[in-house]
């Protein structure tokens, strides 16, 4: 099926290798999603996803900010970086995700891969490009699609060769266009929903500080009762609420890809004592920490 200027597409294709003595991993999956199952709160994981919009519309939220995206966008998420999709009412929202992840320390190719994921980086990670430009990209993409359908890949070491080496071309080329990102945030919002998204990506930046309604209140010159009532409005959380999933998201995530003490993740992000962290991290995730992790280990043996 042809989406978006030709792109290869069918529901429920994936294309999976976890190759683990090289450490390279992809998730290639091409599925739709509609509003009855966007994610309550966002979420962040220890790999490069890559999200590829082939309906008209829909919001990503990166670190508390959203942005409005449109079919073709390119949406690049690094490692660690909190965030989810807001799917619209109505027909489900086709889409590619990518999920991926490389040995980035060798240094026989540390420095190239510093290169060519740099744009994983940039301030806003979303990428639209001409028709011309994003055929580029496309054509790519379809020769890996039609590569899975035409090969046993998994587990020959030949065929995820290939397709390591033809993602790494789609890399390169995102690379190689990224001064050609055509994309523009053209979300509108009130002057009260600004202020709020202002303090929600606050936080995703601060949370490992101590931050409250009322240092919030004083910091961007609100009264926190008018906060406190925005902001659940605007966000539809409690911001006291807002703070501590924040937290314990990034906990989370330093639990399960980190040897770091858990004591020293609990103040790190910014609980105000360890017995704290442990009564809010079972609320949230119903386990305590040190299960989460151990958890965590076992699944992934």
């Amino acid at each position: 099926m042809l989406i978006d200027d030709s792109i290869f597409y069918e529901d429920n294709h994936y294309i999976i290798i976890n190759n683990i003595p090289n450490n390279i991993f992809y998730y290639i999956d091409y599925d739709k999603r509609d509003a009855s199952i966007n994610m309550e709160f966002q979420h962040l994981h220890p790999y490069y996803e890559m999200m590829i919009l082939l309906a008209p519309n829909a919001t990503h939220l990166i670190e508390g900010t959203p942005y409005n995206i449109h079919m073709g966008d390119i949406v690049l998420l690094a490692p660690s970086v909190m965030h989810k999709s807001v799917y619209y009412k109505g027909e489900p929202s086709k889409r590619i995700i990518i999920d991926f992840m490389y040995e980035l320390h060798n240094p026989d190719t540390a420095e190239a891969y510093e290169k060519i994921l740099s744009p994983f980086n940039n301030e806003v990670p979303i990428f639209r490009f001409s028709l011309e430009d994003r055929q580029k990209l496309i054509s790519i993409l379809n020769s890996l699609f039609v590569f899975s359908k035409e090969h046993q890949y998994y587990g020959n070491p030949a065929d995820e060769f290939y397709i390591h080496t033809k993602f790494q071309e789609f890399l390169y080329t995102l690379y190689d266009l990224k001064d050609k990102n055509l994309y523009t945030n053209d979300q509108s919002y009130s002057s009260i929903e600004q202020k709020m998204y202002e303090i929600s990506s606050y936080i995703h930046n601060h949370f490992s500080e101590d931050i409250s309604l009322n240092s919030l209140s004083d910091q961007f010159f609100v009264s926190p009762s008018y906060l406190s009532r925005e902001f659940k409005q605007v966000t539809g959380f409690n911001l006291s609420n807002y703070i501590q999933l924040t937290r314990i998201k990034n906990a989370q995530y330093r639990l399960v890809s980190s040897n770091e003490k858990i004591s020293v993740i609990s103040e790190e992000c910014g609980f105000a004592s360890f017995s704290q962290f442990n009564r809010i991290f079972n609320k949230v995730a119903g386990t305590s920490p040190r299960q989460y992790r151990q958890t965590a280990i076992t699944n992934n043996k």
